[in-house]
């Protein structure tokens, strides 16, 4: 009897590839320590599930700032539009929002989840609650899994243990392991899609929240990222969508310095900025300064613009001159915000870095080092911005390498 697909992780890319590879045929087992399946992307979306981006194969790529020419390929055969309709054909659901990004129309994250797990059910993929430990090679190709239960013998292996974000989901980096000891090379791991620690501005405005702002990141002195939209103010430093995309472009800590710089009003350019001083300034003009700002700045932020503007707080409005006019509203357009660090890795919501893709054959997704062996999702060196972007990922990687594994068991079998 032909040995069958061991798919390792029973998170989105396993599943996605269990499924595609039983649709071709394999007789596929699936193991998965948690109790339940697609424990993280129960929580994506803050358990709402993004589950991807309503979008072509460009503005896929080009929101993968890390290895993106690599999932040409993948996305070229399921890209959003693709993962939409597959979701609609198995029983959910969906609606596009904001930036095109896909949830579904009930916001629960768990229906995407149920509806992969009744799929695979329906496909007779053979669901083992067990922890693999070891992948079993014999003369460069793979013959089977050892898990802490039982041995699998397989035909071929996908593995899609996820990376090391999250570790109470079952991301452990075990899967990272396995691969090392197969010969793979794993790049650095870090946190990416992760909260940044400041030196203390966070925790003097924490809870502040700040909706349409402009967002620059500067590594050394050198701009290398702008984005518009919301960000928090925490008790460790800054957090939100806006900070969470930035901290994808922010991979040298360590070696290089990096600093956010906020336009507090984007819509306006310097000189209509200065124009709006001018009028709520005359509204205030027997006002002290600190308190002629309320109807420009959130609350919580005015007494650290006046200190940073170094006009004095109780100077009266109408003695400002024309150059601390100027000084606020550069403040505005340029409020800075020096980053120590990302939080930790176990924080972040995906991890950059994984299985070098130079290793790894980007149409099927199968190592170049060892026969039979697949990779899918986050445990390899991809990732991207928030959106949708990282789970269409895992979806188009999934689909490569379930498919592939099946095709290659298909013919071994022919051949047999």
């Amino acid at each position: 009897m032909s040995k069958g697909l061991v798919v390792i992780g029973g998170g989105a890319a396993g599943m996605m590839a269990a499924v595609s590879a039983a649709e071709r045929g394999a007789q596929v087992t699936l193991l998965e320590p948690n109790e339940r399946l697609g424990k993280k992307l129960n929580i994506t979306g803050k358990g709402r599930c993004n589950v991807t981006n309503n979008a072509d194969v460009q503005t896929l790529l080009a929101n993968v700032p890390r290895n993106g020419k690599f999932l040409y390929s993948a996305f070229s055969r399921f890209d959003g539009r693709d993962t939409m309709a597959f979701f609609a054909s198995i029983g959910v659901p969906l609606k596009t929002e904001r930036g095109n990004r896909v949830f579904p129309v009930s916001d629960r994250a768990f229906d995407v989840s149920a509806a992969l797990e009744r799929r695979l059910k329906a496909l007779k993929v053979s669901l083992v609650r067990d922890r693999a430990t070891e992948l079993e090679i014999t003369s460069g190709a793979v013959t089977g899994v050892r898990g802490e239960r039982g041995t699998y013998p397989a035909g071929a292996v996908v593995l899609a243990t996820g990376g090391v974000s999250y570790p109470a989901t079952g991301s452990t980096g075990e899967g990272h392991r396995m691969a090392r000891e197969a010969g793979h090379t794993v790049t650095d791991l870090q946190g990416s899609l992760v909260p940044l620690r400041d030196y203390g501005l966070g925790r003097e405005l924490q809870g502040l929240s700040l909706r349409n702002v402009g967002l620059a990141v500067f590594e050394d002195r050198k701009k290398i990222y702008t984005d518009f939209g919301e960000m928090l103010f925490t008790h460790f430093g800054v957090s939100g969508p806006l900070v969470l995309s930035a901290s994808a472009h922010m991979r040298h800590f360590g070696k290089k310095t990096y600093r956010l710089e906020i336009d507090l009003k984007p819509a306006l350019d310097e000189q209509a900025l200065d124009k709006r001083l001018l009028r709520d300034f005359e509204k205030y003009a027997n006002h002290d300064f600190c308190n002629a700002l309320d109807d420009l700045l959130p609350q919580k932020l005015i007494p650290v613009a006046v200190e940073r503007s170094g006009i004095p707080p109780h100077q009266k409005v109408h003695d400002l001159t024309r150059e601390q006019r100027r000084e606020l509203v550069q403040g505005f357009k340029h409020f800075s915000v020096e980053i120590a660090g990302p939080c930790p890795v176990t924080d972040a919501i995906v991890t950059s870095g994984g299985i070098k893709i130079s290793e790894i054959d980007p149409k099927t997704m199968e190592s170049k080092l060892v026969k039979g062996l697949y990779f899918s999702g986050e445990i390899m060196d991809v990732d991207a911005y928030t959106g949708g972007f990282n789970l269409q990922i895992a979806w188009a990687t999934g689909r490569a390498a379930g498919q592939a594994a099946a095709e290659a068991l298909r013919q071994g079998e022919e051949n047999a």
